[in-house]
């Protein structure tokens, strides 16, 4: 091995590897950085963790135009390509993309935004210092109903509802986006909450088969998102 090599192996292997704030769920692996766990596939009640997402805060006023340069409104998400953007809270938004896009998605919708308001706009990776899961599978209802005092009936939560609320005594983001037509949702919480809460909601659904899903690095993270 030549002297240049060896530099260069040695220097992949002590580059910084990123991590969850959850607990893994099985053999981790590393992919571009990021460290992702094995974990279930199916089962009745999935929390899978998708910490590893690039996620971008943006404030603003929220003006029809800033509304429309970002896609959605307070309340509800949508999909806009490979982007998941959340009206989390009044005059702000959270938009989750593929792994390793934060500071692509960050300067791409700064610019958006600037571009049709002279008003105060602050746009920040948050990609380290947060938290995000899915809580997914046929009893995930069942689950979310232990931990939160909120009415997630079809007709007040539907696919696409985006609300800030109490999961087991966090503060959190709580995105619904169906999976196939069954109930599935998004949890974004500050990092320091996360592996707590994701234990908290594993405990609460254990008699239900809750289970800690595999991570990864695809995203979306199922089909027809």
């Amino acid at each position: 091995m030549s002297v240049p090599d060896a530099v260069r192996e040695g220097h992949q292997q002590n580059a910084p590897v990123a991590r969850s704030p959850l607990a893994p769920a099985g053999t981790a692996t590393v992919v571009d950085g990021w460290e992702y766990s094995t974990g279930a596939e199916t089962g009745p009640v999935l929390v899978s963790d998708r910490s590893a997402m690039s996620k971008v805060l943006v404030r603003a006023a929220a003006d029809e135009h800033v509304q429309s340069a970002l896609g959605t409104r307070f309340g509800r998400a949508a999909w806009l390509g490979d982007r998941l953007v959340v009206g989390s809270g009044p005059d702000e938004w959270l938009l989750v993309g593929p792994p390793g896009r934060g500071a692509e998605i960050r300067a791409e919708v700064e610019d958006a935004v600037r571009s049709v308001t002279d008003r105060p706009v602050a746009v920040v990776d948050v990609t380290h210092g947060r938290a995000l899961m899915r809580v997914s599978g046929p009893q995930t209802m069942a689950l979310l109903r232990r931990v939160t005092a909120v009415d997630l009936d079809d007709r007040l939560v539907p696919h696409g509802s985006a609300l800030r609320t109490s999961l087991a005594r966090v503060v959190t983001d709580l995105v619904r986006d169906d999976v196939e037509g069954v109930p599935s949702f998004l949890v974004h919480c500050e990092r320091s909450s996360g592996r707590y809460l994701q234990q908290a909601l594993l405990a609460a659904g254990a008699d239900l088969g809750a289970v800690a899903g595999a991570s990864g690095p695809a995203w979306p993270d199922h089909a027809g998102s």
